[in-house]
């Protein structure tokens, strides 16, 4: 069983990948310390700490273990080696994580020796169900493949906005797929769940942003795959990402889990909103972020049906009213308890109503919120340039929205589910950011999120010219990890042992 105390103690050092650097010599340390080995005595007081989470470093060597031991067994098999930082003033050690060994084949090893490699958070290793779940940085992919090097600059914001709204998002998935027809769902590594997501998605809306992690004064996690039934997934997020003022080693920050199905993070934007406005508060900036590893009973099983969709996935936005990228005009909610989808305590997968999730839940509550919105901001369909509904399955989001009146041309653009799945709480946040990645100022997007049992909320938001300036940060957006070359594909059993995770 591993030990809380312990583990606590490691996560703070290697989630962040803290190290020291002395001012004196400039030695480095992958640790913290207040002396330097070198200077002794003179170096008290003058050490510096920095940590490694944005950098890149080196794969300067590393081997196959064939044969891992019983924490690492999930893995079947992996690459293990040695990254160094800084012109090789630092090196760790480093398991180069989402590469697929499980088949037999053999990596050639030469290959990634001298390649640059960027620091990912996972799973350490695999514990009981009772323990503590371990994380570390020290997981690390190809810079050059599918996740590349992403420099977080950060900028001081210049220009102020009546309303509030988005000041930077991100989406955040796996690299590997499942194929069925045209349909392709994201699967997360094994090393993967919706925690991991979660800082990840963050880490992206930062750099994307520009801003300082210390200014976030709030932190909301959608989320209804959560590993743990008692532990909230915010915490988490907040130390790793450093979220607020860092006061020793705990965050100035107020961190929250949030739950309502598919609509956890949606439905937070209007709090967020709230809250940067309110002119007493001391938030000027909140993070929303929803993450999901969607569940579902494997085939054959009942509610098995739910596995042909089921994703993986996460985005994150953040919120304030300095230099916005898309401001939030107004919003409406509705809410009834309609039973359509549930997961009684202690159970592993979700049920459904089957046709009951059709109508009277989905289209009954994305109907009232979206058409109640535009009735009160006066707004036709042709008035609105994009339309985002919830995306469960293929079907739904365009009977929805033609319904509603809306063209193809407004709508299937941001339809991501036929390329990660259902992502639930990322689902719509997910869609939003894929029109957000190629919407030109002064355009109207219309969302419409679901959550079952049930509820919608729906938002008018405006872009603004500041959107195509903060573009430029990116690398990774939707397009990229939809299209991406560096897509891996797997079949059912791999799949199904992806899901399960260590």
């Amino acid at each position: 069983m591993s030990s809380e105390p312990i583990e606590r103690r490691v996560s703070y050092l290697g989630d962040r990948l803290r190290a020291s650097r002395c001012s004196c010599c400039h030695k480095e340390y992958f640790e913290v310390r207040d002396y330097c080995s070198v200077c002794g005595r003179k170096s008290y007081g003058k050490m510096d700490s920095f940590d490694l989470f944005y950098d890149k470093g080196i794969l300067e060597l590393c081997t196959f273990i064939d044969e891992p031991t019983n924490k690492f067994s999930k893995l079947n098999s992996f690459v293990h080696g040695i990254v160094s930082f800084h012109g090789g003033k630092i090196r760790v050690p480093a398991r180069i994580t989402d590469q697929l060994t499980c088949n037999g084949e053999k990596i050639d090893l030469t290959s990634l020796e001298g390649r640059e490699v960027v620091p990912r958070f996972r799973r350490r290793y695999s514990v009981n169900k009772s323990d503590v779940i371990p994380t570390i940085s020290l997981a690390f992919t190809l810079a050059d493949e599918y996740y590349p090097h992403q420099e977080y600059k950060v900028t001081q914001p210049v220009k102020d906005y009546e309303l509030p709204g988005i000041v930077g998002y991100s989406a955040y998935t796996s690299r590997f797929r499942i194929k069925s027809g045209s349909l392709e769902r994201a699967v997360p590594f094994i090393d993967e769940d919706a925690v991991t997501a979660a800082v990840e998605a963050g880490k992206l809306a930062l750099i994307h942003s520009g801003l300082d992690s210390a200014w976030i004064g709030k932190v909301y996690v959608g989320s209804e795959s959560n590993p743990y039934a008692v532990k909230p997934i915010a915490s988490k997020v907040a130390q790793v990402l450093k979220l607020g003022e860092e006061d020793g080693d705990v965050q100035s920050v107020d961190a929250i889990d949030t739950e309502f199905a598919c609509k956890a993070g949606t439905s937070m934007f209007k709090d967020a909103c709230a809250l940067v406005s309110y002119p007493r508060s001391n938030v000027k900036y909140a993070i929303v972020i929803g993450s999901d590893n969607s569940q579902a009973a494997p085939r054959g099983c009942p509610g098995g049906e739910l596995d042909m969709f089921v994703g993986y996935g996460s985005a994150a936005y953040i919120f304030g009213k300095k230099d916005v990228i898309a401001e939030v005009e107004d919003w409406y909610s509705c809410t009834s308890d309609t039973p359509d989808f549930w997961r009684r305590d202690g159970e592993p997968y979700p049920m459904h109503g089957g046709r009951f999730t059709g109508d009277p839940a989905y289209f009954k509550h994305v109907r009232k919120s979206a058409s109640k919105l535009m009735e009160r901001l006066n707004l036709k369909p042709s008035d609105i340039n994009y339309f985002v509904p919830h995306q469960p399955n293929a079907n739904f989001p365009v009977r929805i929205a033609k319904e509603l009146g809306f063209k193809e041309e407004q709508y299937s653009p941001s339809l991501m589910i036929n390329k990660f799945g259902n992502t639930y709480s990322g689902a719509s946040l997910i869609g939003l950011a894929a029109i957000l990645d190629i919407a030109k100022p002064d355009e109207r997007i219309l969302v419409a999120s679901y959550g079952s049992g049930a509820g919608s909320d729906a938002y008018v938001i405006r872009t603004t010219s500041q959107l195509l300036d903060k573009r430029l940060r990116q690398k990774i957006n939707v397009k990229f990890l939809a299209e991406n070359p560096f897509v891996e594909y797997v079949d059912y059993t791999t799949y199904r042992h992806l899901k399960t995770g260590m």
